[in-house]
């Protein structure tokens, strides 16, 4: 697995707690890879010393989980890192999180069609393997591919997804489950 040997340095991580509970979206200051350990730009409020936590690196072009315990020596905290591997599979434990995101353009037979004015989502959960979001007043198909930006945190991010199912919620919203091809 590539992307688990390489450098998780100044990529974004998303904290959660044990039950999925979203905490923190941080930079990863540094990586020691030999000691299986992330330095966080910023811990979350309510985690302590030697307590269990999930985290997501988003690494290109998939993210990658990792169960870990976050460490405390010195004045630093850490999250050491337990087990780890890329997620493709629809096992993937999804994660509560609300932001909004841009759909900015279409993908047909791979070329790239820019939206003149892009279409406004609402991210529901984010996975290892992909997202969910809602869309008002819009209809997707499954197969359909897009260019999304979104906020993590306070980071911008871009990724290419792919709807995998959709679920009508009510009269004018849809959720729609998508994998990710690439994020950056």
């Amino acid at each position: 697995m590539a992307a688990l040997s390489g450098d998780f340095t100044d990529l974004t991580a998303l904290v959660y707690d044990t039950e999925g509970n979203y905490l923190i979206s941080t930079f990863i200051v540094s990586h020691d890879k030999e000691a299986r350990h992330v330095v966080l730009d910023k811990m979350p409020e309510g985690i302590n010393a030697n307590e269990n936590c999930k985290l997501i690196v988003l690494t290109s072009p998939t993210p990658c989980e990792f169960l870990g315990k976050a460490k405390k020596t010195g004045g630093n905290f850490f999250i050491a890192l337990f087990q780890g591997q890329e997620k493709e599979t629809r096992v993937a434990p999804r994660y509560s999180i609300s932001n909004p995101a841009l759909i900015t353009a279409v993908l047909v037979d791979g070329e790239v069609h820019r939206i003149q004015t892009p279409i406004k989502i609402t991210l529901v959960n984010i996975s290892a393997s992909g997202l969910r979001f809602r869309a008002p007043y819009y209809s997707f198909d499954v197969g359909d591919d897009f260019h999304l930006d979104m906020m993590i945190g306070q980071t911008p991010k871009k990724a290419t997804i792919r709807v995998v199912n959709a679920v009508d919620n009510e009269p004018e919203s849809s959720d729609y489950g998508c994998r990710f091809l690439l994020i950056q």
